[in-house]
């Protein structure tokens, strides 16, 4: 079943396909978002906000949040809880 995580303003991911959640501010980082939005495999769900989170999750997609990784990683993590203690 798809569990679905919250990543600011009303946009969700699909918590099973996450494979990390890093700062944006290193090099390699911005690096990697460029070759994403370059090959148009980033989806931006910051809504004009400051990128704070990058998500880098299956099929090489790369999502932009403007919440902070610890905030996501929390939600996460707060939702497996739920569904182990179910």
């Amino acid at each position: 079943m798809n569990r679905l995580i919250n990543v600011g303003f009303g946009n969700m991911v699909n918590a099973e396909k996450i494979i990390a959640i890093i700062h944006p501010e290193a090099a390699p980082v911005k690096r990697m978002v460029q070759s994403a939005k370059d090959s148009g495999k980033c989806i931006d769900a910051t809504c004009g906000r400051k990128c704070k989170a990058v998500i880098v999750s299956c099929e090489e997609k790369i999502i932009l949040s403007a919440l902070l990784p610890e905030t996501i990683a929390n939600r996460v993590n707060q939702r497996e809880g739920i569904e182990e203690g179910e």
